[in-house]
């Protein structure tokens, strides 16, 4: 009977054996998927949509591929072989961009329906691990994966191949991404849904303590007017503003007090300018809560105000709170 350490060792050797796959598809990259980016971004450019298509295995790596290409704006569509030649070519037109899956390049079904797609006018591009297969040699162009062997004991289970063949899609599909220079805005307007899209559309202005549940005071007040404030509003920080502009001029936190109080005899009667800080990190309400979030975890503070257009405190997040919201 095998032991626990047997099985552990034949599961890494077959992820081992899947890695070699990706590291050697990603080895032999070239001209290939430069061409199929240039063609993705013309096909881009002229409103037109790509079409993926495959059978067998190579199904769900089509659907997966195409639904992270329309999860970044660019329309993207499955087509099934066998419902293409019964009337779901119409789905096709003159100048899309077909990417044809097919380990072997022999499949009899992708190898008609690169002729049929041909005729209409639509690009085509033989997505294979066999440059000298039929669906290679008569599809426009070829974009091809490597693996050594398939992590099946049988060596018959589609598992490297499909394995590369997803990286090289994923590949094609974050590369143009990176081109267009979509940024996070416009990334959230196509997951508006689920914990990634809350974590992506959630604004500023719905997570923070709006101005009533904060401490705010004049900067000429004393540390003993501060520390009060913040008692009332049960928070760790108070803005400070200029009297006359009402613009955020600095912070005065718990461990300010802390480290004024080792200083300072009479410290509840010093001015509370002479400890806060000045020019804090902030935040504007229209900004991403995932940006807060970063802010947060790059500078390791407690609370971050949050301030209007003319650097005004509108509000406070409280990094208590952040657990609650559940950011990803």
């Amino acid at each position: 009977m095998e032991t626990g350490n047997d099985i552990v060792s034949r599961g890494r050797a077959y992820l081992e054996m899947e890695a070699k796959a990706v590291e050697l598809t990603r080895s032999h990259l070239g001209s290939q998927f430069e061409e199929a980016i240039k063609l993705v971004e013309t096909c881009f450019e002229s409103g037109k949509k790509l079409v993926f298509s495959g059978v067998g295995k190579n199904e769900p790596i089509c659907e997966k591929i195409k639904a992270t290409f329309n999860s970044t704006g660019v329309t993207a569509v499955y087509l099934d072989p066998l419902k293409a030649l019964h009337g779901d070519l119409g789905l096709c037109n003159e100048g899309d961009l077909a990417f044809l899956f097919s380990n072997s390049g022999e499949s009899e079904e992708l190898v008609l329906l690169n002729s049929y797609l041909k005729r209409l006018g639509v690009i085509t591009i033989a997505f294979t691990s066999k440059n000298e297969s039929q669906l290679a040699q008569k599809a426009d162009y070829i974009l091809t994966y490597q693996y050594l062997e398939e992590a099946c004991p049988l060596a018959l289970a589609p598992t490297s191949s499909t394995t590369a063949a997803l990286a090289l899609g994923d590949a094609l599909a974050m590369v143009f991404l990176e081109m267009r220079g979509l940024d996070r805005d416009e990334f959230a307007m196509y997951h508006p849904s689920g914990n990634l899209g809350r974590s992506l559309l959630l604004k500023v202005d719905e997570i923070m303590r709006k101005r009533d549940r904060m401490a705010i005071l004049v900067d000429d007040c004393v540390i003993k007017d501060a520390i009060l404030a913040i008692t009332q509003a049960r928070c760790g920080t108070i803005a400070l503003i200029d009297k006359t502009s009402g613009i955020l001029t600095g912070v005065f936190s718990d461990g300010d007090f802390r480290r004024a109080s080792l200083e300072q005899a009479d410290v509840l009667k010093t001015p509370v300018s002479s400890y806060m800080s000045r020019d804090p990190i902030k935040v504007f309400s229209n900004q991403l809560a995932i940006e807060a979030l970063r802010i947060f975890q790059i500078h390791r503070i407690n609370d971050l105000i949050v301030v209007d257009a003319d650097g005004k405190p509108i509000g406070l997040i409280d990094g208590q709170d952040l657990p609650g919201i559940q950011l990803v």
